[in-house]
């Protein structure tokens, strides 16, 4: 891969949805699996949400590769409401169609996006290729991702983002 790349994951699945919440014993393989994937591609850093589930989909990769696991608290996931919805995901349709939407004690899709630009940003290895590992609404907001793709998303999912068009690896 050329130097600057990222490969930008959604963690593998997890038992909740909580910044503890572990992986499940088939998200622990998929991390594995993903490790042996990523391994030839010239990995020289690796940087992830603090939350367990992402944490853990990345240690799998440096741990083979020999390289420390950063942490930045701004790829942590999008907070859409400080209080349960049994309409999350209706609310979270609304925000994909207004980024400017914040519920009481949320963040908007906006304010979410800029900060996990700056974070993506400060994490790019221009000499290497940087895996960033996060969770799926942010990352769709990283890609500029519709609902319906978001949906779409896997875990783990891994995409590829050069100087152009964002791919989902492998292409």
């Amino acid at each position: 891969m050329e130097p600057g790349t990222l490969l930008l994951v959604r963690h593998a699945r997890a038992t909740g949805q909580e910044p503890g919440a572990p992986l499940t014993p088939d998200g622990e393989a998929a991390a594995q699996a993903l490790a042996s994937s990523l391994a030839g591609l010239g990995v020289t850093r690796i940087v992830s949400s603090p939350w367990v589930r992402a944490a853990a989909t990345a240690r799998p990769l440096a741990d083979r590769l020999g390289l420390p696991l950063r942490t930045d608290e701004r790829l942590t996931e999008r907070v859409l409401s400080g209080v349960p919805r049994a309409d999350w995901r209706e609310r979270l349709r609304d925000s994909f169609a207004d980024d400017s939407l914040c519920l009481p004690g949320g963040e908007s899709g906006a304010a979410a996006r800029a900060r996990v630009q700056a974070a993506l940003a400060d994490a790019r290895d221009p000499a290497g290729v940087t895996v960033v590992v996060t969770h799926g609404n942010l990352l769709a907001l990283a890609l500029g991702l519709g609902f319906g793709e978001w949906a779409a998303l896997r875990n783990p999912d891994v995409w590829t983002l050069h100087t152009g068009t964002p791919q989902r690896w492998p292409a």
